[in-house]
């Protein structure tokens, strides 16, 4: 079945190359919401990547004493290691959010992991 050609179709010129989306981020460790015993410092890893690149990575942490700032990147792909203080939180848990926007401002899905600290 064909559309009818006699009606103007609609176009969309400034649309931006690339994929309409954000930046995609993967945390790879821990692989799924965890439970830690109090001590060291847990690193919270993983990437974040665009075929347009990316511009900055966002970390937001809730619950606990770590804050990070935002990572202005200049590659395609960024990996990242989060310093998560466990040490004296027992009985706390700690969120952290991570997302990235590319650098044509499109912002990407937020992956998180929740850490419960015995």
């Amino acid at each position: 079945m064909e559309g009818c050609g006699e009606r103007e179709r609609l176009t969309f010129p400034n649309v931006p190359p690339g994929p309409v989306g954000g930046p995609t981020t993967t945390i790879d460790r821990p692989q799924v919401d965890t439970t830690l015993q109090a001590g060291p410092a847990f690193f919270v890893t993983g990437r974040t990547g665009d075929t347009d690149g990316v511009d900055t990575v966002y970390f937001e942490t809730e619950g606990g004493v770590s804050a990070f700032p935002p990572f202005v990147a200049s590659s395609d792909t960024v990996r990242f290691g989060l310093p998560i203080t466990t040490n004296g939180l027992a009985g706390e848990t700690i969120t952290v959010r991570i997302f990235g926007v590319d650098r044509l401002g499109h912002h990407g899905d937020t992956d998180t992991r929740r850490l419960t600290i015995q």
